[in-house]
């Protein structure tokens, strides 16, 4: 285990302890799968240069992305900035920055992504943006969904989101020059993964 990132079991517990719903902890899981499949894919490239992040931080920061999800839905809080409070408080900064920015990346580099370096944080931005519920879909149709259940019909934050979809689009285009199979293939790698256990994460 990475120093200063909870184990797998820490992270299931901790959902537990701050009473995530069910269908927020099987979204996270499906988020953390993609992540782990997105790994898998990266290191079985054959692109130079492709630096992975630590697998540890990743699957900790897709399992706790959102951890005040549950607490928010009652207070309206902003849960990825709660979120990240939470994991400051219980002893894991590099969490709580990555649960901060799993919405809204704060430092977007098309220049380090060229280069084949990503963070921990844009994998579990991106595996969030491609998670509906507990179904992996396209930006497309997660942007929708999006718009539809938080655009409150307001042409500005639509406007707004839209912008971050298409952020995320920039980053799926990099991220699938340094990845072995294609962007409509993820779906088909994360339930091919879980089908033969071939995952660290509980089925």
């Amino acid at each position: 285990m990475s120093e200063g990132v909870p184990s797998i079991r820490q992270c299931l517990d901790l959902m537990d302890s701050y009473a995530m719903l069910d269908n927020i902890r099987a979204h996270s899981l499906t988020v953390a799968r993609v992540a782990e499949a997105l790994l898998t894919g990266m290191a079985e490239s054959k692109v130079n240069g492709t630096q992975l992040p630590d697998t540890a931080l990743v699957l900790a920061g897709a399992l706790l992305h959102d951890i005040a999800k549950t607490i928010c839905l009652n207070t309206q809080c902003d849960h990825a900035r709660k979120g990240r409070d939470i994991c400051q408080d219980l002893g894991y900064p590099d969490i709580g920055e990555i649960v901060r920015e799993h919405v809204v990346l704060k430092d977007f580099s098309t220049d380090r992504y060229g280069q084949g370096i990503f963070f921990a944080k844009e994998i579990v931005y991106y595996a969030d943006k491609r998670v509906r519920h507990d179904r992996v879909v396209s930006l497309d149709e997660r942007m929708a969904y999006i718009i539809e259940r938080y655009g409150n019909n307001d042409k500005q934050r639509h406007k707004v989101i839209e912008e971050n979809f298409q952020r995320c689009k920039t980053l799926e285009h990099h991220l699938f020059c340094h990845i072995h199979f294609a962007i409509e293939e993820l779906a088909d790698k994360v339930s091919t993964q879980k089908r033969l256990k071939a995952t660290v994460l509980p089925p």
